[in-house]
């Protein structure tokens, strides 16, 4: 193996290198060439990191909301292992199976296979609502849309689900945001997946550029201009220009400027004020990553998920093999103690080592190869520069497109479908603003598919319990639509161990 300050000076050499490659390919993407040993040291960095930010942020996590933390010292560490966790554990499940069937972007049916397969315990919120609305056979991007689930409109899924797919994309930030796009639709949309864009782009760049406000900038091109994620970004990039050694005065006033519910739910778990924070965290750090992450523990809020992506982002820049020279203890191990039908044997390393797999995968399919150049093993990257894949789309134009696009199917379902079908049209039609039409012109099935859809008692927990704006908004088109409030909020224990439907809906509600 070549010293370290070698494959550096022959990456820095092939960088300056392509700066004067013509534009090859069009649409300002050029071929570059990387020594395949800095590569594959980044991904293996940027893994550790995003593990290193989730795990060693857990104690952290919601433990700073109307203050920040006064955390002095942080060490990273990982002395027992890793764990799964629904920061990383996620994309794990995909990872896997990407690898397994050579295929990066898995189709929506096979997606909603694994969930119902791999992934029904220790997930909350957004990802909660969609595994529940699966259920009800309504498919993945669906479940992610805001017409239907009214989390996905500021979860912070967008982000803390996104980052392995940056790590995928070296150099290629477009790619990397319609990869995690793909998969973060599942649960979220419109300014999530902007926040999904954001950071799967400043992810792919950081394997090609050590400055951490190009960094920034790339993430920035990457979303829309009119999106509240760049505002909120430009007003921490002025608060830290005011206070550069004071971030707590920075803080203070993104919690007073973008606290959205009086410190309830979507201020805890919402893009607004987490996003805000990483971009605080990642600007007052200056690239240092302990010091980052520690920024990111005393920033607060949903302080795991925030320190997982800049721990993503730092370690894609670092690289593996300067973090593991620092000393931190870290142990080789990803102890699976929550995904079913997963391996049992994971450990951090094989875990790149799936990535490292895939971004050859992606590389070739984008038109890139493995080469010897100088004696030195190379990728050959078709980078590409950072760029909108997604827009913003308003919520009145995508309940107008899906009252037309699904209607006559809701009406079908509702008048010849099966319990399942029945349920599903009474949800799909309460959410589109149908189901006053619907039980008018056919009451009689509209009872019945009515009674069929409170026996999903985990959709009717979801839709009655809970404390945001949006999530209040659908319940009233519930109740006013027919639906009891249920008696209380159910566990898996109290229903007959893992069962979806009540067997008898009336026992849930009151007379």
């Amino acid at each position: 193996m070549k010293p370290l300050h070698r494959i550096a000076a022959i990456f820095f050499s092939a960088c300056f290198l392509l700066s004067n490659c013509p534009d090859i390919l069009g649409q300002g993407r050029r071929v570059i060439q990387v020594p395949a040993a800095t590569v594959t040291d980044k991904i293996r960095g940027g893994l550790l990191g995003q593990i290193l930010g989730n795990l060693n942020g857990i104690p952290y996590e919601f433990k700073y909301i109307q203050e920040a933390g006064d955390l002095k010292n942080y060490v990273p560490a990982l002395p027992n292992g890793a764990f799964t966790d629904d920061d990383t554990d996620f994309e794990w499940v995909y990872i896997y199976t990407m690898q397994k069937n050579r295929k990066v972007f898995l189709p929506y049916e096979d997606v909603q296979a694994l969930w119902k397969e791999r992934i029904n315990r220790n997930i909350w919120c957004s990802n909660r609502y969609a595994r529940h609305l699966m259920d009800l056979d309504i498919k993945p991007p669906m479940t992610g849309y805001i017409s239907f689930n009214p989390w996905a409109e500021f979860n912070v899924s967008g982000q803390f689900l996104s980052e392995t797919y940056g790590l995928l994309a070296p150099a290629m930030p477009q790619t990397a945001a319609k990869i995690g796009l793909h998969y973060t639709k599942v649960a979220i949309d419109n300014e999530p997946a902007q926040t999904t864009q954001l950071f799967t782009a400043m992810i792919a760049t950081a394997f090609v550029e050590n400055d951490i406000n190009q960094i920034l900038n790339a993430g920035i091109a990457s979303i829309d201009p009119q999106s509240n994620t760049l505002k909120i970004i430009n007003d921490v990039k002025e608060w830290h220009r005011q206070n550069p050694k004071n971030w707590q005065e920075s803080r203070r006033l993104l919690k007073e400027k973008y606290t959205q519910e009086a410190g309830r739910t979507r201020d805890r778990n919402g893009t607004e004020l987490n996003t805000g924070a990483i971009i605080m965290a990642f600007l007052y750090g200056e690239g240092d990553f302990s010091e980052t992450l520690k920024l990111s523990f005393n920033m607060g809020w949903d302080a795991d998920c925030n320190a997982a992506t800049l721990g993503t982002i730092l370690g894609a820049k670092i690289g593996y093999r300067k973090m593991m020279s620092e000393g931190w203890m870290i142990v080789d191990r990803y102890k699976n103690t929550s995904r079913d039908n997963m391996p049992l044997d994971e450990t951090i390393t094989s875990f790149a080592d799936r990535l490292i797999e895939l971004f050859e995968l992606v590389n070739e399919t984008n038109g890139g190869k493995k080469s010897v150049v100088q004696q030195v093993m190379v990728y050959e990257i078709p980078s590409e520069s950072p760029a909108l894949v997604l827009a913003l789309a308003s919520r009145e134009q995508q309940r107008t497109a899906l009252q037309k696009e699904y209607e006559t199917e809701i009406t079908n379902h509702l008048l010849k479908g099966n319990k399942e079908q029945k349920a599903q049209a009474a949800y799909m039609a309460v959410c589109l603003d149908l189901d006053q039409a619907l039980s008018k012109k056919h009451p009689k099935e509209w009872e019945q598919a009515r009674y069929e859809l409170s026996g999903y008692w985990r959709v009717m927990n979801n839709i009655f319990f809970g404390d945001f704006i949006s999530l209040g908004k659908l319940k009233e088109k519930f109740i006013k639509a027919g639906f009891k409030t249920p008696i209380k909020k159910y566990t898996d224990q109290e229903v007959y161990g893992n069962v979806t439907v009540w067997k008898n809906p009336q026992e849930l509600y009151p007379n």
